[in-house]
């Protein structure tokens, strides 16, 4: 007997990237940053006292709104912080999605968004990317003139690394009608030369929420703390009706506050990640590997058929080397390599240049 609702025992749940418990595998398969965080959050996470956290921590996070607010120029009720940024997906759909709304995504993209849509009772319009996996012409107009209560975009995107213009989502907030969530787990490693900022657009558009997370740029990903952007009506009922009491914890909270506050420590990873992208993705185009333009911290790799991706994951696994292959259509012949450090990549086009030559 299951005491599942009937939507819940049909999904087959969340699969994240593997997380080997080894000390000697080079991880380039979940899009962590290669680099600690700041000295300042080791300082920091040195000095909590286990008395501390006999209380409550900041039910809103207030410090950490402050300087978020402060880093954005925005006001501190625009900000939302989250248990990792998967949580501000799940509130978004719990707080504005009835069951039987529609969600709609691009497709491929983040296999997290079709699930929560499952589990909120939600259907799903999936609009495809073009078989060369660019966006299709038109797309403000398809995804706009959608009958969704809620659009997820993530840009830059996953897993090809595109990046959207500013005025492509101020084009779309205006379209569509329901709420726009623009997922920017990865906007940290934008090249600044784009002068890529969709902040200002949530003082134009009162459906415009943005994502935002530590895991990527601040290289946080175990501490779980993410957080939103957007107009103070919209942000109210999250964080006052909908979100989990205390959903982010003290020592969260505080490491949280000193990563924006060591912020240029953290640009100066992001400056080297840039670096190494673009010698990664030279290094396997001069292997015969064709690469996609990536303004994140990732690049997507088209594997020729011969030997082919999955025999090259397999390979590099076996050489104690993780990347992502994704058995989805459109994507079975590539794989997604994180940016890793110097070494790291060194090693990997090293394992990946003997493997190709059998």
């Amino acid at each position: 007997m299951s005491f599942e609702r009937e939507n819940i025992t049909r999904i087959e749940g969340y699969s994240p990237g593997e997380q080997p418990s080894s000390s000697d595998i080079i991880k380039l398969n979940t899009n962590e940053n290669p680099y600690p965080a700041s000295p300042l959050v080791a300082e920091t996470l040195a000095t909590i006292k286990v008395g501390e956290l006999r209380r409550y921590p900041s039910p809103s996070a207030d410090e950490f709104c402050n300087l978020a607010a402060k880093i954005h120029k925005v006001r501190p009720e625009s900000i939302i912080p989250t248990n990792g940024g998967d949580e501000l997906l799940r509130l978004t759909l719990t707080t504005f999605a009835e069951e039987n709304d529609t969600l709609a995504i691009t497709t491929p993209s983040y296999s997290l968004y079709p699930i929560l849509a499952s589990i909120h009772g939600c259907s799903l319009i999936e609009v495809p990317l073009s078989k060369d996996l660019t966006y299709p012409e038109k797309l403000p107009d398809l995804l706009g003139n959608l009958s969704a209560k809620i659009c997820i975009l993530v840009n830059p995107h996953a897993p090809t690394g595109a990046l959207l213009p500013v005025s492509f989502i101020d084009e779309l907030a205006g379209n569509f009608e329901g709420v726009l969530v623009v997922d920017e787990a990865y906007v940290d490693f934008v090249d600044p030369a784009s002068k890529y900022d969709s902040i200002p657009l949530i003082n134009e558009h009162r459906n415009l929420l943005l994502l935002r997370t530590l895991s990527k740029g601040y290289s946080l990903a175990g501490l779980r703390f993410g957080y939103g952007i957007g107009d103070p009506e919209l942000i109210a009922p999250i964080k006052f009706k909908t979100r989990d009491s205390y959903n982010t914890d003290y020592i969260s909270q505080q490491l949280a506050c000193a990563a924006l506050n060591s912020r240029d420590y953290a640009m100066s990873t992001w400056d080297k990640i840039r670096s190494s992208r673009k010698n990664l993705s030279r290094q396997l185009n001069q292997l015969g590997v064709k690469t996609w333009p990536s303004e994140t911290n990732f690049i997507l790799a088209k594997i020729p058929d011969n030997p082919g991706a999955e025999y090259v994951y397999k390979k590099l696994r076996a050489d104690h080397i993780l990347v992502r292959h994704f058995d989805l259509d459109n994507l079975r012949d590539k794989i997604r390599i994180t940016v890793g450090s110097e070494d790291e990549n060194k090693d990997f086009i090293s394992s990946l240049e003997t493997i190709l030559k059998y």
